[in-house]
């Protein structure tokens, strides 16, 4: 019983302060994001868009971990942390591609899937600890996302926009 107690609370190579505060970096830039969606009655919004960048992060966190953690330093024992990144991104990109739909000769969701993905990396570069990314990519989201479609309007013919604002 005192070798499970004493997993649970072994130790971690980065400080759990620093594990937590990644954490909910991508969780609060993923909510930046989501919130955005949200706000426009898109299908992925908040909630999925905090958690595609939380598990983003927490695979990232546990990619380093890995690294640096003894049960991997065995002779022979390959490691390659960029295939982690690549894992992520495919994912996340098979979750957006299902949110994309072509219906009626119209593409419908292309802008949601693309902020997905984007979370993902977010989420990526939280979990790695580069916030200062993290958290100009999710201020250029919410600019690109909240600036786009008003211009858009402005500057597309009627009939354009309208079709631009149905395939988000």
């Amino acid at each position: 019983m005192q070798d499970i107690f004493d997993d649970i609370g072994h130790a971690t190579w980065l400080p759990f302060s620093v594990i937590a505060a990644r954490l909910a970096l991508a969780a609060l830039l993923g909510a930046v994001i989501g919130f955005e969606r949200e706000w426009r009655n898109h299908p992925a919004g908040l909630r999925t868009h905090i958690l595609v960048s939380l598990a983003a992060a927490c695979f990232t966190i546990i990619g380093i971990e890995i690294v640096h953690s003894a049960q991997f330093e065995q002779e022979g024992s390959r490691l390659d942390p960029l295939r982690l990144i690549e894992a992520v991104t495919a994912g996340v990109a098979f979750l957006a591609a299902g949110t994309i739909i072509f219906a009626r000769g119209r593409i419908k969701g292309l802008t949601t899937g693309a902020g997905l993905w984007l979370a993902g990396a977010i989420g990526l570069a939280a979990g790695l600890g580069f916030w200062q990314i993290a958290g100009f990519a999710t201020l250029l989201a919410v600019v690109i996302l909240g600036l786009m479609h008003p211009l858009e309007k402005v500057v597309l013919p009627a009939d354009k926009a309208r079709q631009r604002a149905e395939e988000e």
